[in-house]
């Protein structure tokens, strides 16, 4: 777990003491600090290691096929001065340029000065597990795996990017390549970027593109479970043994999953938290389970108040507003992994790769429907949407009367274009459908349950669940490795037919098959449940209730939103007459993360 942060073009006599400042903003990624600077380029960066920069070089991340591209980097005359991923970097970059990429099996961020050439290459793993952002100023240009680490930087200004603001009241997270603040952009996953002569060019370096073969089902969950014992194997290291590895513990597959095959290979604790809610805590399922895996389970009840007074701070470490509620319990489950263990394993990406959302399914109960003539469910559709709401049958008519590409943005769908534009005082350039579109028409030949998967591997997987898993693990000094998303767990996915990812009665069918081998069946066939927090529940408490309220009549929001608009939804959901939970909430962590942003909200 690192940090980095850089600058170049700009000119600056007292480098040294801004790139001192910049790295004191995310001294939670490390305390060993490297600096290097000369007359064009100053670099920084925090790590828990030792010799992770090698002085042109900044990096955040682990490969875990390094040993492999030692002994083949060896064999053609390359010697290794030390043990980092700094130096393997480096020596593949010499022998093959910016195609080095493609032999990397991990995670990372970096961003290594050329000298010769006078240009960074910088890059993002292939689903953006590691964050990197940029931005330019004047002639230069600014870069970090955190956006707060520019801010001591005298050329940058913090100012609201409205149009994130737009598409995030509709998505829950920053969906776009630019940020919350203008002018600061994201890598997208999967790219590399090269600034040069004052220019920067981004090129993909991967693409993930579904090519089913049907071996069938044996051979099939056969892959799967092989990738996955490979690749848990691959990252049981740590530089004080296995006691200083933990695993997250859920009830469900995913994380049962890899915790069982983490036993398999010496691991020996697992990692819970839960509420004092009925259907709001998993603790008991996971004891159970890491009982019957021989583990042993360290839980915490994540209490109320303590769950509401960290939501600031959260939003502070998270660079930009996450209105996910379990990103916030997962900052508790960090914390308290963090006081055993020094890596953490977790179970992010399975859904997304095999197909494990309920919301898969609904292609499959639409079907027949839809072979009616589309013109005929429309108008079926316009009738119905004049009914009252609780009228049984009436979304589905609704939704059967869509492609797709129009009922579908991701797992997350907050408030429609409609209700944005109305509770918003200015009106965003873009649709929720202008974001999607590019990532359709990549697989406009696919069934509909793959343009599904698809885009949520490329925006709600990298830019909501990786997001918290990085930003969450590192504000408490956690390594975090996300085994299910490894290159060959990844390909295993990409080769199923999907009656082997999703039926009308079961999701990730081939995974949950090869999960069994190591689970109970009660575990490897669990309903998916998410990781449930109880917001509705509080918001109808009064205390909570102001809480907001005063958010809600402050100042900031007078600036984006119409307050009367606001203070509906918080009425009617605190009498009871809606449940505005999610769209409450998605409101209130915006005006959180402006107020610990932007000062005064004058930008």
């Amino acid at each position: 777990m690192s940090g980095f942060c850089g600058f170049a073009g700009c000119k600056l006599s007292n480098a040294e003491s801004i790139i001192t400042a910049m790295l004191d903003t995310i001294a939670h990624r490390g305390q060993n600090i490297e600096t290097y600077s000369n007359e064009k380029v100053t670099l920084g960066l925090r790590s828990e290691d030792e010799h992770q920069c090698n002085l042109t070089l900044v990096f955040d991340g682990e490969i875990y096929n390094k040993p492999d591209l030692c002994a083949r980097l060896e064999e053609k005359g390359y010697i290794f001065n030390t043990s980092s991923y700094a130096e393997v970097i480096l020596r593949l970059y010499e022998e093959y340029g910016t195609e080095m990429l493609q032999h990397l099996r991990g995670i990372f961020s970096f961003a290594l000065y050329d000298a010769g050439a006078d240009k960074f290459f910088c890059a993002r793993d292939t689903f953006g597990v590691k964050p990197f952002y940029y931005t330019r100023v004047e002639s230069g240009f600014i870069f970090g795996s955190e956006i707060k680490s520019f801010f001591p930087h005298p050329n940058f200004e913090p100012i609201v990017n409205t149009e994130a603001l737009g598409q995030y009241l509709t998505f829950q997270y920053s969906v776009l390549n630019e940020t919350f603040f203008k002018g600061v952009y994201k890598l997208p996953a999967g790219h590399y970027l090269i600034w040069e002569n004052e220019t920067i060019q981004i090129t993909r370096y991967n693409r993930h593109l579904f090519a089913p073969v049907d071996t069938g089902m044996d051979i099939a969950v056969e892959n799967i479970d092989n990738a996955v014992q490979d690749t848990v194997a691959r990252q049981m290291f740590s530089p004080g043994g296995n006691d200083e590895i933990g695993s997250f513990l859920s009830g469900g597959v995913d994380s049962g999953y890899v915790s069982a095959v983490f036993s398999e290979n010496g691991g020996n604790r697992t990692f819970t938290v839960g509420f004092d809610y009925d259907n709001y805590n998993e603790i008991e399922y996971a004891k159970t389970l890491s009982d019957q895996l021989g583990l042993e389970n360290v839980s915490k009840i994540i209490s109320t108040d303590e769950y509401w007074e960290s939501l600031s701070k959260i939003q502070y470490y998270m660079d930009e507003p996450l209105a996910d509620p379990a990103s916030v319990a997962f900052y508790f489950a960090c914390r308290e992994a963090s006081k055993h263990v020094k890596i953490a394993f977790s179970g992010e990406g399975a859904d997304e790769f095999f197909g494990g959302y309920n919301i898969y399914k609904e292609p499959l109960s639409l079907q027949h429907y839809t072979r009616l003539p589309l013109s005929f469910r429309r108008w079926i559709a316009s009738v119905v949407k004049k009914l009252p709401s609780k009228i049984k049958g009436r979304n589905f008519l609704i939704r059967g009367a869509k492609a797709v590409e129009e009922r579908f943005i991701g797992n997350a769908y907050i408030f429609s274009q409609e209700e944005r534009d109305r509770l918003l005082k200015f009106k965003p350039e873009q649709s929720p459908m202008d974001i999607t579109r590019p990532y359709y028409d990549r697989v406009k030949h696919e069934d509909d349950i793959t343009k599904m998967q698809f885009l949520d591997i490329h925006l709600w997987l990298t830019d909501d669940i990786l997001l918290q898993a990085d930003k969450m693990s590192a504000v408490h000094g956690l390594k975090l490795r996300v085994p299910l998303m490894d290159r060959e767990v990844f390909n295993a996915a990409l080769r199923l037919p999907v009656k082997y990812r999703v039926t009308k009665k079961e999701t990730k069918v081939a995974f949950r098959k090869a999960a069994a081998k190591h689970l109970p069946p009660e575990t490897a066939w669990r309903k998916k449940l998410g990781f449930p927090v109880p917001i509705r529940i509080w918001l109808r408490e009064e205390k909570y209730y102001n809480i907001v309220k005063s958010h809600f009549t402050g100042d900031a929001a007078e600036k984006y939103f119409h307050i009367d608009g606001l203070m509906s939804l918080l009425d009617e959901h605190y009498k009871g007459k809606q449940d505005n939970s999610r769209k409450i909430w998605t409101v209130y962590v915006f005006l959180l993360w402006h107020e610990e942003f932007i000062r005064g909200g004058t930008s």
